[in-house]
């Protein structure tokens, strides 16, 4: 069985019907990415999995557990987090205070070290208050409190958007570094050439349907699959 399995999901905003029938499958430690347009559905399918947005039908099979419908604090205890767009970390708190709230609840934390050997810049700044970080560092610190709770798999919501090159490369790194130490990712990025240098496989999501699937390798030697559903 697959670490995550989901079928027929079908999610709604009031009475707009924005995914439909969505299915997909994570292996362990396997990176996969969502694409798509903007609006197709890919950031609805990460907050429907995560319980933020309550999915009217379909299973999410999260290790063997049907987590659909539960409350996010249910579907973060069963070992999923996500990483929204707009990160959401604690302004008020620095960045050592945001990451020890973050690990209260966890079952297996991971120690402060070790989230500093992947994030360096985190232990620059492990007094520094949530309002006083770059963009970067805050994406650094969103991504920092997912992995504290030891989660299985980290959903990724655009951690590449409106950064500057620099800082892409190192999240690119530890990204990678992540995935090489065996964390299952799902990521969901407009950065196209990013994406498809970190992830495995690759799902494009068209209109709220997952339209097609392949590995990562494949797609980039299909421009025409892109043009047709990216327009790239």
């Amino acid at each position: 069985m697959s670490l995550l399995e989901v079928h027929g999901l079908n999610s709604y905003y009031a009475d707009s019907h924005i995914l439909f029938d969505v299915g997909l499958h994570v292996e362990r430690n396997e990176v996969v990415a969502l694409i798509g347009r903007n609006g197709a559905g890919k950031s609805t399918t990460l907050k429907s999995l995560m319980g933020v947005v309550r999915p009217r039908s379909g299973q999410i099979v999260l290790d063997g557990v049907n987590v659909a419908g539960k409350a996010s604090h249910a579907v973060a205890h069963a070992g999923m987090q996500l990483v929204h767009e707009d990160r959401r970390i604690f302004g008020s708190l620095n960045v050592e205070e945001n990451l020890v709230l973050a690990g209260l609840t966890a079952d297996n934390k991971w120690p402060l070290d070790r989230i500093y050997e992947m994030f360096p810049r985190l232990r620059e700044r492990k007094g520094s208050r949530g309002t006083d970080l770059s963009g970067g560092e805050q994406q650094m610190l969103a991504i920092a409190r997912a992995l504290i709770r030891d989660p299985k798999i980290v959903l990724l919501d655009e951690p590449f958007e409106g950064l500057a090159p620099v800082i892409v490369r190192d999240l690119m790194k530890a990204c990678r570094d992540l995935a090489a130490e065996g964390q299952t990712i799902v990521l969901v990025e407009q950065n196209l050439a990013a994406t498809l240098a970190l992830a495995q496989r690759v799902y494009i999501i068209n209109n709220g349907h997952i339209v097609h699937e392949g590995r990562a390798a494949d797609i980039k030697a299909q421009p025409e699959v892109l043009h047709r559903y990216l327009g790239v």
